[in-house]
């Protein structure tokens, strides 16, 4: 069986989980509320924004917003998508299955994480379509929408990573649920404690995932800041491959 084969069959498993469906619908209304409500005070404030001289237009006012708005839902959304990824066939009996037909560790937690990151590409892009729809006929600022909407990709590709990491270590779903949220929050808010005590810059604030997502939201695409995602998907996935090695060996 290849990775794709194992997304699919796991992709055919989301299509048929309720869960997968109400945080779909519940978010989606949620976000469209968001959108609705940015762009008529952006509509309202036209007036004082004419007045002022590089007055920020819809996408920093409007766009951006909404998908900072997708990224605060993520940290509860994406432990709740992934807590059952491994974790669930675990207390089930069918990952032992799954592995009984040879398949090696990589390949299952390849394959779940790409059907989690079709789902989440799929949420990210009805996201997108409202701004979207409303730039075309306005001067949205396209690099910066793109720089942003880079950013919410790479967030929810590095808390998927995560909560797959969380899923393996754990029989409990709920346990990989809460796992995940404390792990992501606590990369979210690493740096605040120098902050509290007057210190800024420095190894803190470069792991802190708050810092690059910002930089992102703000238009500004830096090699730094793709690295860290690159490295905390990269060090998630070899986490849960080793656990899912480990399980096996001891089998």
């Amino acid at each position: 069986m290849t990775v794709a084969a194992v997304a699919r069959l796991e992709l055919r498993r989301l299509a048929v989980r309720p869960l997968a469906w109400a945080l779909a619908a519940l978010t989606i209304a949620w976000l469209a509320w968001t959108f609705v409500l940015g762009l008529g005070q952006f509509l309202g404030a036209q007036v004082k924004l004419a007045a002022v001289a590089d007055a920020p237009g819809f996408t920093d006012l409007v766009a951006i917003p909404l998908l900072a708005e997708l990224a605060k839902l993520a940290f509860l959304v994406v432990p709740l998508m992934t807590m059952t990824l491994i974790a669930g066939e675990r207390r089930a009996g069918m990952l032992a299955l799954l592995a009984s037909t040879g398949l090696p560790p990589w390949r299952i937690v390849l394959g779940k994480y790409l059907a989690v990151l079709v789902w989440l590409a799929l949420w990210l892009l009805v996201t997108l379509a409202m701004p979207l729809v409303v730039g075309f006929g306005s001067t949205a600022d396209w690099g910066k929408l793109a720089s942003a909407t880079l950013g919410t990709a790479l967030l929810l590709a590095t808390l998927a990573a995560i909560g797959i990491a969380c899923s393996t270590a754990t029989t409990f779903p709920a346990i990989a649920a809460a796992m995940a949220l404390i792990v992501t929050l606590a990369l979210w808010t690493i740096d605040r404690g120098a902050q509290a005590a007057g210190v800024s810059g420095g190894f803190l604030e470069w792991l802190t995932m708050a810092t690059h997502l910002q930089n992102l939201l703000r238009g500004l695409v830096t090699s730094s800041d793709l690295v860290w995602f690159a490295l905390a998907i990269a060090l998630s996935l070899s986490l849960a491959i080793r656990r899912l090695a480990s399980d096996r060996e001891r089998q």
